[in-house]
């Protein structure tokens, strides 16, 4: 007779709410297989390190030493990235140590860029979305996304749903905000699944939430589903400022928000139906019908009752935050972005600064005046995910350093001259690869500083307009989804702890290479029809 007791249920809530950006193999429920695997890995990764930054370092190649050692090192450090043979984060910091003492730039250069706006974005939103989450306002919000008619019946509907609702706000707010604003909603959405799966018993008593494909497809449809829908208009998203401003510069053409948005809208259309059916293939939900879900949130609705003075000051304060990043993008459609108004309201509402001045309302906010007990105390703030913070952090630095020393113009030049490339085809298929490799390892407004000047006078030389292939690498700077420095949303959802570093490798390289077939074929078509670029 067996003496063994039953397995613990697991506590869903509190194994995704105490998620990070990195846990040891003591920390996972893994199968003897997935151990060896994992442990397999990471013992490569020790070695693999230090072995390419040595190597890359003693290469005889012809380029200026800093370049080459900031290369040797960006090369080890995306080794420790993908084996996980150390902390992510400490990976990072890692190779940012490394960078100093072998005098790639003085360290006051090299840190420079913690300082950016990003980070404070990530600061203030964790802390937004840790009250959510703390109160139950973001469990509220995924009751409401899964009662509306027709969405909360399969995995697939709740997945599209979630997905089109993130495109539609990141055409209008930053795509950070967007991912920062939705996360909380996501996990509370997974939660919910999760919890009828282990009602239903669909799952083992003990399973690990965390590692469910279907949390993992929700969590990339927010991530990847806010990069494509930045592209719909001008403001979207930072590299199509900058292309736009880079192209008018060069070929003295404006594209207007309108024909931005015309020329956008079919792309990214079919952007979102190839990104549904990639995630869905790669990451089959375990269930597809979701039965009684209906009664389910029903019921769950009722038993969250009226809103709690907590829930109430978070949603004031989370209400006042959305407002103030929304506002530049609805100054931009109303009186356009060469506007003083744009110009003013864009200025002064960084949306990293909006982003700590909402999460400082949470402490102004009182829940019992007489206690002096506000919305949140500093102990919950203290609990957010400084490792996803420090991780995109040094994702910035490396950015910076590899277009401050001209790392990116070296590679860039260098590849056009052996290719030696000479008509459009070419030149523009050039541009999205270079676009989207160089934004796997920078933020993608860096891809878009660096490569869209490396294209203009490769394809001037060649006796080309630079329109196309210029613009075709200011839509490939969105793209970039392999690593969780790629992006800023990549960097969040990958702090849920829902999304193996494995799982985005293998989503993101699939979804990069099917989006730059798409920009290849189709946005020379939309210039075409819609006369641009002549």
């Amino acid at each position: 007779m067996s003496t063994e007791s039953p397995a613990k249920p697991t506590d869903v809530d509190k194994a995704l709410l105490g998620s990070a950006t990195y846990r040891s193999l003591g920390e996972q429920k893994l199968s003897p297989k997935e151990e060896r695997f994992e442990k397999g890995r990471r013992t490569v990764g020790l070695f693999l390190a230090p072995l390419l930054t040595v190597a890359f370092l003693v290469l005889p190649i012809d380029i200026p030493r800093e370049q080459q050692v900031l290369a040797a090192v960006l090369l080890g450090v995306i080794a420790l990235w993908i084996s996980e043979a150390i902390p992510i984060p400490v990976g990072g910091l890692l190779g940012v140590a490394v960078a100093v003492f072998l005098g790639v730039a003085p360290v006051d250069d090299v840190l420079g860029p913690f300082g950016s706006s990003t980070i404070f974005t990530f600061i203030g939103a964790f802390i937004l979305a840790q009250a959510m989450l703390k109160h139950g306002l973001a469990r509220r919000f995924a009751f409401r996304i899964l009662s509306l008619p027709g969405v909360g019946r399969s995995t697939t509907g709740v997945i599209l749903a979630f997905g089109a609702i993130t495109c539609m706000l990141s055409a209008f707010v930053s795509n950070t905000a967007t991912v920062a604003m939705l996360l909380p909603t996501a996990i509370g959405i997974l939660a919910v699944i999760a919890k009828l799966m282990q009602k239903q018993g669909d799952v083992e008593p003990d399973f690990d939430p965390q590692r469910l494909r279907v949390g993992a497809a929700i969590m990339l449809m927010l991530a990847y589903g806010a990069s494509v829908g930045g592209l719909l208009t001008p403001v979207g998203s930072p590299p199509n400022l900058i292309g736009r401003g880079l192209i008018e510069e060069a070929t003295g053409e404006r594209i207007s928000f309108a024909q931005w948005m015309a020329m956008a809208v079919p792309i990214c259309l079919l952007m979102f139906v190839l990104l549904a059916f990639t995630l869905l293939r790669l990451n089959k939900p375990e269930i597809k019908r979701i039965d009684g879900v209906a009664q389910y949130v029903a019921e769950e609705r009722e038993r969250l009752g009226s809103l709690s003075r907590a829930e109430k000051n978070t949603l004031i304060a989370f209400g006042i935050t959305v407002t103030l990043w929304i506002l530049p993008g609805i100054v931009a459609l109303v009186s356009g972005t060469d506007s003083s108004a744009y110009e003013f309201v864009s200025d002064r509402l960084d949306e990293g600064v909006v982003a700590v001045f909402g999460a400082a309302l949470l402490f102004l906010l009182p829940t019992d005046w007489k206690e002096r007990e506000f919305t949140l105390r500093w102990s919950d703030a203290a609990e957010i995910d400084w490792g996803t913070i420090i991780l995109f952090g040094c994702g910035i630095i490396f950015g910076s350093l590899i277009s401050e020393t001209g790392l990116a113009e070296t590679i860039g030049t260098s590849i056009n001259d052996a290719l030696g490339l000479s008509s459009i085809v070419p030149i523009t298929i050039f541009a999205v690869i270079l676009a989207i490799v160089v934004s796997e390892t920078t933020s993608n407004t860096a891809s878009a500083a660096v490569v869209v000047p490396i294209i203009i006078p490769v394809a001037m030389a060649a006796g080309i307009n630079p329109f196309v292939p210029a613009l075709a690498a200011t839509f490939a700077a969105s793209f970039g989804f392999m690593l969780p420095v790629s992006t800023p949303q990549n960097a969040i959802v990958y702090g849920s702890g829902v999304v193996k570093i494995t799982t985005m490798i293998r989503s993101g390289i699939t979804f990069d290479i099917a989006g730059a077939i798409l920009i290849i074929i189709l946005l020379p078509l939309m210039v075409s029809l819609l006369g641009l670029g002549g």
